[in-house]
């Protein structure tokens, strides 16, 4: 299996599409005023204590000042002998550094520098939630520097753990510090975790070498951006190439590349065609159809995805299929197609959690056999974790799928209020993002004084306020003027782009 990764950048949004077999498997998506701060590690500096509250408010040099409990300042011995699975919440327990108890008042005075983490990003007028025990996660691996706990997620079988804790322990035996394997670290060979390794420690050296040098507040280290994300875990053995179609990103890629992941070097390419990075496989249009519940098999068979809060339903149809000798191989190789059809939607859809399975009821054993394998096999080749638990005695199959990250549709779509939550538009930034792709692609191939964008409302709005800069960017490059014209009549994902 060749794979190929595509990035489409922009200033206001990153898209990365993974393309196997000729046909994208995956979506990512990233937006730059979206991003979030959780991850991300400062040199703060405490601006008050509050001995009642045991708690203080440290400045980190955002807007407001974000909050630190005490119990995320201590370090939790007990806790973190529990296995844990992702990122270290660190610091719940109530025992100091020392394993002796102290108030808040004794370890922390005005004024002084703190290194922290943020856990929650600020909401509304709360600000970012801290804790002082820090915790940088890997592809497999999260590396707890101040800590020598050596753990495994406890989403990996019991009967496996404590082999695996043995391997990890054997790994970093040498080194201080502690480790926790990730669940999708679960399969991962010695020479891959060395490299998670290496790249922890080299990051956490960077991050102690900044505390040295950099004044409060300041940052110390930014989680990942999806850019840097496509090398660290996208990146596999039989990638052959990373596309990507800025030029100024793709040094900063190489820069990133050449420190910690060397390997993807000779992967990474520059783009330089006129025709834009996604039109080369249909990545927009792959993109619409994702967002639709209905997917039409070759045969001419369909599936109806759904998703509700709980879980995701698919229901297999035969549709107008009529092309097999009885109606028993009719409905078995219909389901067949429909095995490879789910195992790439939940990928390119990025379906987390149950995932409930209606299809066509098959009277032969054999032909229910076949098709859980077929699901099996073709659901191997996703990175994610699943697991499938076969069929139910009312015929349905169910399994699950590890969430990672927000489905594409809730990425992208929110409730539409004409419906009354019934279905989903394309948000108004996703909306303006179009707007702004379809100018760029105009603007290559046509020569106007000027564009005119005519737009509902809420996309006109979001033009002349948060996204004007983009907007302002986008003129400046193409060197003609962007008019708005806000039409009311215009539903959110109607617009029209005049050329004067």
């Amino acid at each position: 299996m060749q794979q190929d990764i595509l990035i489409n950048w922009s200033p206001q949004e990153t898209r990365v599409a993974v393309i196997e077999y000729g046909a994208v498997q995956e979506l990512h998506v990233e937006r730059t005023l979206e991003r979030g701060l959780v991850g991300n590690v400062y040199l703060g500096k405490v601006v008050r204590v509050l001995p009642g509250m045991q708690s203080a408010f440290i400045d980190i040099g955002l807007d407001r000042a974000a909050f630190l409990h005490v119990a995320d300042l201590m370090s939790s011995i007990n806790s973190r002998h529990a296995d844990s699975g992702g990122a270290a919440q660190a610091g719940q327990g109530g025992t100091s550094a020392n394993g002796s108890a102290s108030p808040i008042e004794k370890q922390l005075f005005e004024g002084k520098a703190l290194m922290v983490q943020v856990l929650k990003d600020p909401i509304g007028t709360k600000g970012a939630r801290l804790t002082a025990q820090i915790s940088i996660a890997g592809r497999l691996l999260v590396f707890l520097p101040q800590d020598k706990h050596i753990g495994v997620s406890q989403k990996i079988p019991a009967a496996q753990r404590e082999a695996l804790r043995r391997r990890l322990q054997a790994l970093t035996s040498d080194m201080g510090g502690g480790f926790i394997l990730r669940t999708n670290g679960e399969d991962a060979t010695d020479a891959e975790l060395g490299e998670d390794i290496a790249y922890l420690r080299k990051t956490w050296a960077r991050i102690k070498d900044a505390a040295l040098r950099l004044p409060p507040p300041s940052i110390l280290h930014q989680d990942l951006s999806l850019l840097q994300r496509v090398l660290r875990d996208l990146v596999v053995e039989n990638t052959q190439s990373i596309r990507i179609d800025s030029r100024e990103q793709f040094d900063r890629l190489k820069t990133f590349a050449t420190e910690f992941m060397p390997a993807t070097l000779q992967r990474l390419q520059l783009h330089g065609g006129e025709r834009p990075i996604f039109d080369l496989f249909n990545i927009d249009e792959e993109i619409a159809r994702a967002l639709g519940r209905r997917v039409d098999l070759k045969s001419g068979g369909y599936l109806i995805i759904d998703q509700t809060e709980a879980l995701t339903t698919v229901d297999v149809n035969t549709g107008g299929f009529v092309g097999a000798r009885n109606f028993d191989d009719t409905i078995f190789k219909t389901n067949l197609e429909a095995s490879q059809a789910i195992a790439r939607q939940l990928r390119l859809r990025n379906l987390g959690g149950i995932v409930i399975v209606d299809f066509i009821d098959m009277v032969q054993d054999g032909h229910k056999d076949s098709v859980l394998a077929e699901l099996q096999k073709q659901l191997a080749r996703d990175r994610i974790k699943t697991s499938v638990n076969g069929f139910s005695a009312l015929g349905l199959l169910e399994m699950t799928r590890k969430r990672t990250r927000e489905s594409l549709a809730h990425q992208l779509c929110e409730p539409c209020s004409a419906c009354m939550g019934k279905g989903v538009v394309k948000t108004a930034r996703s909306i303006g993002y179009d707007i702004l792709r379809e100018i760029l692609r105009e603007a290559r191939q046509f020569n106007p004084k000027e564009f005119r964008v005519i737009a509902s409302p809420r996309v006109i709005e979001l033009f002349l306020d948060e996204e004007s800069q983009h907007l302002a960017g986008l003129s400046d490059f193409i060197g003609k003027p962007i008019s708005l014209q806000s039409e009311a009549a215009m539903a959110q994902e109607q617009y029209d782009i005049v050329l004067l």
